[in-house]
């Protein structure tokens, strides 16, 4: 019979195998999934994994991957620093929308006005309308101690709603036919997110994810909001005798995961996606705490782990076109790598051990 047994220390060793286990396993579930459906199992994962990055048509598929991978790693890397500190925030997806309807409003609102500082000015209100719908959770947290992650999932919807309204009111096109949606932002130069370089899929979402990166590295790395961070993560206690705010702490994961998840909103808004539409949102801000997790809550971890999950939405993509796999079974997929890292993740903390069954007469 077997049974688990608590380590004395984390395995470091399996701290690094779990993730790649995880993607293995997977795999296998994923390929038994697709037979349940009819599909060749081996023929559905290959589709999924290997042709975007190998296939004759990988030329235009890899770059995909960047701008699938940058919402992703932007959003998931402001998760982290919570996640790390025991600081839940699940609404990401309602500040990822907020971010992008702020981010356009800005343009909108001066539409056709042609000017370099438009963009910037973008940049800023995406920023600040994530970081005021983050900024509801952690106030009612820090001044009612109300649950952080109730209150950030329930506004999601909120959000949802909202998004709902813009498209089919305030911001609806007016020379759109009566159909719901903004003004397309890929056909105002001032406020499109255009790529850098030509034919690089670089566009300044994917510049400021590779900065996020960097910049949660050095924070965790050499700041002492990040030392607090990681100590109130690994003992409260030990943070609390050493003086850290929980309260400014709680503020400031999630003002800065808020802002992050508004930045990723506005530069799909502005960017891949184009307008604001009902159906804008996809999923990042939920898929982006798999992302987290799968990364260790490591920025470069979060990266490779981003670029990962771009990879099964393009793979998935394709699968679906090619074979007829419903888009449900990819979502499935991907719910499949967390549940199997987060089982696989306990073998961290515990291992296996063969116990002798007793034996009563």
């Amino acid at each position: 019979m077997l049974q688990l047994e608590k380590r004395p220390n984390p395995s470091q060793v399996w701290g690094y195998l779990a993730p790649i286990l995880a993607v293995i396993t997977t795999m296998i579930g994923g390929g038994v999934m697709f037979a349940l459906l009819g599909k060749d199992p081996f023929e559905a994962i290959r589709t999924i994994f290997y042709d975007p990055l190998f296939s004759e048509f990988a030329w235009y598929y890899r770059p995909q991957l960047l701008i699938k991978g940058a919402p992703l790693i932007l959003i998931a890397i402001g998760l982290s620093m919570g996640f790390r500190a025991g600081i839940w925030n699940i609404g990401a997806e309602g500040q990822y929308i907020i971010g992008a309807i702020c981010g356009a409003g800005a343009a909108l609102s001066v539409y056709p006005l042609d000017s370099v500082f438009i963009f910037p000015v973008m940049i800023l209100f995406g920023a600040i309308g994530g970081f005021a719908w983050a900024m509801i959770p952690a106030i009612l947290k820090t001044k009612f101690g109300t649950n952080e992650i109730l209150v950030s999932l329930m506004l999601v919807y909120v959000a949802e709603q909202l998004l709902a309204s813009m498209s089919l009111g305030l911001m609806k096109n007016p020379k759109g036919f009566g159909f719901p949606g903004s003004r397309n932002l890929q056909q105002y130069a001032s406020a499109h997110n255009a790529e850098l370089w030509t034919g690089t899929a670089i566009h300044m979402g994917v510049v400021f994810a590779l900065i996020s990166v960097i910049f949660a590295y050095i924070m965790l790395a050499r700041h002492q909001m990040g030392f607090h961070i990681r100590l109130t993560g690994e003992s409260p206690k030990a943070a609390k005798f050493a003086g850290v705010n929980p309260n400014k702490l709680v503020i400031y994961c999630l003002g800065f995961s808020g802002a992050l998840a508004g930045l990723a909103g506005m530069f799909e808004v502005a960017g891949p996606s184009g307008q604001i539409s009902i159906d804008f949102n996809v999923g990042y801000g939920f898929t982006a705490i798999i992302v987290a997790f799968l990364g260790r809550l490591n920025p470069f971890g979060i990266m490779l782990a981003g670029l990962l999950m771009a990879l099964t939405y393009i793979g998935g993509e394709i699968a679906q076109s090619s074979l007829g796999l419903p888009s449900a079974a990819i979502q499935a997929l991907q719910g499949m790598l967390l549940f199997f890292l987060l089982a696989l993740d306990m073998l961290t903390n515990f291992k296996l051990k063969l116990a002798k069954a007793e034996v009563r007469i």
